[in-house]
């Protein structure tokens, strides 16, 4: 009797953290077609809508996936702690390339694959907002987000969309509530305005060889290299937000270098904290974290 019951409460809690998972295709372009994977608490009224993570993968623009494992798992999570969380797959325009996405890959052609990267996602948010009654989403609260490529691709969206969409009359509904980056950089960090300055959780390492941290070429590339090309990282951003008095929560990992763009699941209680008191209750919080890498 003691065993049956332990079983009746371990399903119990099992069923409490249940969530359903759906997969959608929200584009077709060429020979790409592009999916996104709804995680769904299993416990959800037929009234609600929650707010959503809307996650982007990483992966240099030429490997990842939306269902790799930490994707998925993070957007378990979300799913979990009240949220919807979507992960997306979108077009890897680096795969197979001979210069890849490095400093041999020509500036042309990197701020090109930000601009179809930044219109994918874009599409891949316009279908969420269109389907929102059936995916119980409420469209005020889209919290963008992505690791390296993902992280490049959701910032630029998120703060760059005038820049890089050929149509915005398209894109007229999506409003992003929020950001959640790790080791990611915008193009021009002068696009960060009042009007589009969302509350930012941004990671990153201070030795990113790739993502710059602060003011830096992509993936550190000399200037007589084709792909040289300057981007803003975390830092800049973050400084952007305080003078605009917006909310962030910046980690700084002294010392760390690209890994830190691993989904910080150690983290993510905190992350998620941030938001709920950022977006949800709108209090104005700007946090440092500072942490030294282990050797």
């Amino acid at each position: 009797m003691k065993y049956f019951c332990l079983l009746i409460l371990v399903l119990f809690f099992l069923s409490l953290s249940a969530q359903n998972k759906v997969t959608f295709t929200y584009a077709i372009k060429g020979n790409d077609t592009l999916k996104l994977d709804v995680y769904t608490p299993n416990r959800i009224k037929k009234s609600q809508k929650l707010p959503v993570l809307l996650w982007m993968h990483g992966g240099g623009f030429s490997v990842g996936s939306r269902d790799y494992k930490d994707d998925a798992e993070l957007c378990s999570y979300a799913a979990n702690n009240g949220y919807i969380g979507i992960s997306i797959s979108y077009r890897l325009l680096r795969k197979g390339t001979e210069s890849g996405f490095g400093c041999d890959c020509s500036k042309e052609d990197k701020l090109e694959t930000f601009k179809q990267v930044v219109i994918d996602y874009l599409d891949a948010a316009a279908f969420v907002v269109e389907n929102a009654e059936e995916l119980k989403i409420d469209t005020n609260y889209i919290i963008a987000g992505g690791s390296s490529a993902g992280a490049e691709g959701t910032l630029n969206a998120v703060f760059m969309r005038e820049h890089f969409a050929d149509s915005l009359e398209k894109y007229k509904d999506v409003k992003f509530a929020g950001i959640f980056s790790c080791a990611g950089a915008v193009v021009n960090a002068d696009y960060i305005t009042e009007v589009n300055a969302v509350p930012s959780v941004l990671f990153h390492g201070t030795n990113d060889q790739l993502v710059p941290f602060g003011v830096a070429s992509h993936h550190l590339c000399n200037p007589e290299k084709p792909g040289y090309l300057m981007l803003d990282g975390s830092q800049v951003i973050a400084n952007k937000l305080e003078i605009l008095e917006k909310p962030y929560y910046f980690n700084i990992v002294k010392g760390g270098r690209h890994e830190v763009s691993v989904i910080p699941f150690s983290d993510l209680d905190k992350v998620f904290q941030f938001f709920q008191k950022t977006i949800m209750n709108k209090e104005i919080i700007q946090t440092k974290t500072i942490k030294t890498k282990k050797i």
